[in-house]
């Protein structure tokens, strides 16, 4: 078998130094993650095949890989996945990669039950996949503006076999949305335009600017979800928005404003505010 001379350490020590130069924030876990990709393996298995040379065709799959991590292409979207709450859930350029500080809103949300939910703006599906994966018999209603981000989400579905509990459909946050629910959940964009210079390449680049910015203040999504919120929330029933970390007051007071009570805000792991929670009056 014809080899290209190089092992897997010198391949993945070479690309981790071109990472680096390049800004990439971790180099090293980076070209590890992608040389298992491109070899087609388990990355807790590089290790062993780190003394091999490395066949060509996987050489060059590790080449075009590390090529376009060095231009700050997510390795996300080089692997076509992410993981969010302990499963994969596919991804692309169509859709907000899905983030560990939104599974603070997942374990809220999880915290009491639920039968019927609604989730705004769902992108990848990754908050209606989850919550209907952990709940047995629940239902749910995700809509996002964004047709290619309903495409994204019920491949999720079907991946996590909640298809047949899932309803997604394309909406205006709340424009095509008919019934009730007793948990409404949502991660909005909140990101501020004049904030969006300040995001790293491979977030500004390569994720989609409807997902981020409401192309104002950061508050547009919260105001028209304050605004129809009541109508579509059954008595009693829960809302939990994810926002970023300045944004909690705002946030509690659009929906106050609103008529919803019992408003809080939730700390993620870095202990910056992460959601605001609410519910309808019984």
């Amino acid at each position: 078998m014809t080899k290209t001379g190089v092992t897997a350490a010198q391949a993945m020590a070479a690309a981790a130094a071109r990472l680096r130069a390049a800004g990439v924030e971790d180099p090293a876990r980076d070209a590890r993650v992608l040389l298992a990709h491109a070899a087609q393996i388990e990355a807790s298995r590089v290790t062993l095949i780190a003394p091999e040379e490395l066949a060509p065709e996987v050489a060059d799959r590790y080449e075009q890989l590390i090529a376009l991590r060095a231009v700050r292409v997510p390795v996300s979207h080089l692997l076509g996945e992410r993981e969010f709450y302990g499963r994969r859930f596919k991804v692309s350029k169509d859709v907000l990669d899905p983030r560990p500080e939104t599974e603070t809103l997942i374990e809220a949300a999880l915290a009491r039950p639920f039968e019927h939910m609604l989730d705004l703006g769902l992108g990848s599906g990754c908050i209606l996949v989850t919550l209907l994966a952990e709940t047995a018999h629940a239902t749910g209603l995700g809509v996002d503006l964004s047709e290619a981000a309903c495409l994204q989400a019920s491949a999720n579905a079907v991946l996590h076999r909640v298809e047949a509990r899932a309803d997604i459909q394309q909406s205006d946050w709340f424009s095509n949305v008919t019934g009730q629910f007793d948990l409404i959940t949502s991660n909005p964009p909140y990101i501020a335009l004049d904030e969006m210079a300040g995001l790293s390449p491979e977030v500004r680049g390569h994720e989609p600017d409807l997902a981020l910015t409401d192309g104002g203040d950061g508050l547009g999504a919260y105001r028209a979800i304050a605004a129809g919120v009541r109508q579509h929330l059954l008595p009693g029933g829960r809302l939990y928005l994810e926002i970023g970390p300045s944004q909690g007051q705002a946030v509690s007071d659009l929906l106050a404003g609103a008529g919803l009570v019992e408003i809080g805000v939730l700390p993620d792991l870095d202990g910056r505010d992460r959601v605001v929670f609410a519910h309808n009056v019984a």
